[in-house]
């Protein structure tokens, strides 16, 4: 009698199988919960990246400091990312591991980078859960009036605290559904994402229907970038930012790697298709918004920014709908960051590579989630509102923190393994996705945006750091001191204290053959 086919579940079985051993060599015991599908992981990248979260937050800031021609930002943007993006499905296809850029760096530049490269990833999801919340603040109130609270949005401080107390709500919420099981928070995530991508095709629709001038307004550079040593390009590289903010966290995707099925095949893919999908939305977003306002002088663009352009475009009730898919694309975009930098602390923990590493990757024998590790993400998302409660420039300090430190944490991904390539050590998953004779110019090209995206993103512009009177050096300087602290104070911290601790905890090791810690060099 000729074999049967094996069916579906029999081939998924078999699928989760092989990824179980392939952590398993990885020196880890399976424990998360493998339920996620393909939907699933590029539901994940795409929340993260969230384009009606970003463009709806960011949108005034281009405008403001770059005007219509600001929008070529956002192709540029993408090329730069995409070079990263496709360093990251290579990886994706190699180490199918929860906390992607932890283990990536750690796989090709040895612990101490790997360490360097989770830390700092994992303080700027705190800190970019904390930006992400900030969203409610810029859309709530232009739905109803009834959600500002704190005042009614004319003194000083309203805004600022006001968006600490709907930020703090929306964190509580992702806290809860992220410690009761990755079933549920995929489920959420995936309706929500579900929700943002038809909204974004009918908003983009509804603006192109709208229109009231040609393209010629997008190279339009009127007065911006005067008085300024550099003219237009000073403006543009402040303005750029503005799409430096929301095309990143396309990671996420394979963070999940140990809860998705056959991940080093769908991880990959979910990356590049929700970049590209984010580049295609968001650009015909911004384009059709800039094509369809009222008036691209309206002091309104640059203060309410998307929101504004909208209600004025398509009248109050259509807009005050599209407002509420923005709401529903905060939340789960806030869902997913808390999710990928649970992975992440998990990730380190389990390696004891952070302080308290044994109750941090502790599992929930419910859930099977690390609880403590999501009440503690969410806790200092928190605590960093309430420190700058009484912050008006709090919206560009804290996403612009955020941002920097990420692309730092990729350069210490893509660095090194342009470091491996040169040195020809890297090699690609047998059968996975490769760039064959393009990995080395596609890294050096990763490479060399992301340093050129760091420094413009840790300039120490008083339009980013210091927007409000008065004017203190510090400030100016504050996203250097910070990201200088976190990086030089943890790393020290790591290198005098916890790197003598470093090494998978007994409850999450399997003997496999790397050794007892199963992360050497490639």
């Amino acid at each position: 009698m000729a074999d049967t086919p094996p069916g579906p579940d029999e081939a998924a079985k078999s699928a989760s199988s092989d990824e179980d051993a392939a952590l398993t060599e990885l020196g880890y015991k399976p424990g998360l919960k493998r339920t996620l599908g393909n939907f699933h992981t590029f539901a994940a990248g795409i929340s993260y990246i969230s384009i009606l979260t970003g463009t709806f937050q960011l949108f005034y800031f281009g405008v403001s400091f770059g005007g219509p021609a600001y929008w070529w930002s956002w192709p540029m943007v993408f090329l730069g990312q995409l070079m990263v993006a496709l360093c990251f499905c290579e990886l994706a296809a190699r180490f199918p591991v929860a906390g992607s850029v932890y283990n990536w760096s750690k796989h090709s530049g040895g612990p101490h980078v790997g360490w360097l490269a989770g830390w700092m990833m994992t303080v700027a999801t705190m800190v970019s859960l904390a930006a992400v919340a900030l969203a409610y603040q810029l859309t709530l109130p232009q739905i109803s009036s009834i959600f500002q609270v704190i005042g009614d949005g004319t003194g000083k401080y309203d805004k600022a605290a006001n968006a600490v107390l709907l930020g703090s709500i929306l964190i509580l919420f992702t806290t809860l559904v992220n410690a009761f099981g990755v079933k549920l928070m995929a489920t959420i995530n995936s309706g929500g994402v579900f929700i943002e991508l038809v909204a974004a095709v009918v908003l983009i629709v509804l603006l192109a229907a709208h229109i009231t001038r040609g393209p010629s307004a997008i190279v339009d550079t009127g007065d911006y970038g005067q008085g300024q040593s550099l003219g237009y390009l000073g403006a543009f590289l402040t303005a750029s930012l503005a799409s430096a903010y929301v095309m990143y966290g396309f990671d996420t995707a394979s963070s999940l790697g140990e809860e998705s099925v056959d991940p080093s095949r769908n991880a990959p893919r979910a990356i590049l298709r929700a970049l590209i999908a984010s580049f295609l939305l968001g650009g015909l977003i911004l384009l059709f918004a800039l094509l369809a306002a009222p008036d691209l002088h309206a002091k309104e663009l640059s203060v309410d920014g998307l929101q504004y352009v909208v209600k004025a475009a398509l009248g109050n009730t259509v807009g005050v709908v599209v407002l509420w898919c923005v709401v529903i694309a905060i939340t789960v975009c806030a869902l997913s960051v808390q999710t990928a930098g649970l992975r992440l602390a998990f990730a380190m923990a389990r390696d004891n590579n952070l302080p308290g590493g044994s109750k941090l990757a502790r599992l929930s024998p419910r859930f099977q989630t690390p609880v403590l590790a999501t009440c503690l993400i969410g806790f200092v998302a928190i605590v960093i509102l309430v420190v700058n409660i009484n912050q008006p420039q709090i919206f560009s300090v804290v996403t612009s923190i955020a941002i920097v430190m990420i692309y730092i944490a990729y350069l210490l991904v893509t660095l090194p393994l342009l470091i491996q390539r040169l040195r020809g050590r890297w090699t690609t998953a047998p059968g996975g996705f490769s760039l064959g004779r393009f990995g080395v110019p596609i890294n050096i090209l990763a490479v060399l945006w992301g340093a050129a995206m760091t420094v413009n993103l840790l300039w120490p512009r008083a339009a980013v750091y210091n927007a409000t009177g008065p004017q203190h050096w510090y400030l100016r300087w504050g996203g250097v001191l910070f990201v200088g602290v976190v990086g030089v104070g943890g790393f020290l911290y790591y290198w005098f204290i916890q790197r003598k601790q470093t090494g998978v905890l007994a409850e999450h090791s399997a003997a496999g053959p790397s050794g007892p810690m199963g992360h050497g060099a490639p």
